[in-house]
């Protein structure tokens, strides 16, 4: 079984659960949580590793998380360890992730520019994104970024689709098209 799939599943299983109990937003927090401790290479080396045997690795995760997790995560992370899949952990939480924002509708985009876009250009980006590419008018994440070789305008990817405005792309586009004719 591929990774994604087996992440699916586990992911789907525990927000399943969660949604029937109620602690959708709890258990989100946690996988969050979880999902940033992983971005520790230790961590993240600590749950890949075949050395590390499987009762290290819960006593190390609950020392870690215990106190501060709910129940239910803890119950399934126990889950998760007791299979054998504690090394697709963190493609589990990336899926819980990417299950919770199909939930509940919120869309994630990245807008890289040559310079910082003022707040009103986001909010316009957003609506016209909003407008376009959610159903119903969902939530719309923006993550920016600043990449000076654009030259100007602006690159937008949502999931699959990149929209690039960007004058660095235009110049290559035109040159292409000079060089072109001449030959």
């Amino acid at each position: 079984m591929s990774v994604a799939k087996l992440a699916g599943r586990y992911a789907k299983s525990l927000i399943d659960l969660a949604q029937e109990q109620g602690k959708l937003e709890t258990i989100l927090g946690d996988i969050q949580a979880f999902k940033a401790a992983n971005e520790n290479r230790d961590m993240y080396m600590m749950l890949k590793s075949p050395i590390i045997n499987t009762a290290k690795k819960r006593s190390i995760i609950e020392a870690i998380f215990g106190e501060s997790f709910d129940k239910m995560t803890m119950a399934f992370t126990n889950i998760v360890l007791t299979k054998g899949r504690e090394q697709y952990l963190p493609e589990i939480c990336e899926e819980f992730i990417n299950q919770y924002r199909g939930i509940k509708n919120i869309t994630s985009a990245t807008v890289t520019s040559a310079t910082p876009l003022k707040e009103e250009t986001l909010e316009k980006i957003k609506d016209k994104i909003r407008s376009e590419m959610t159903q119903g008018g969902g939530t719309v994440e923006i993550e920016t970024k600043v990449d000076a070789s654009l030259l100007g305008g602006f690159v937008i990817e949502v999931g699959d689709s990149l929209y690039d405005a960007s004058v660095a792309t235009r110049l290559k586009k035109l040159r292409k098209e000079l060089t072109g004719s001449v030959n």
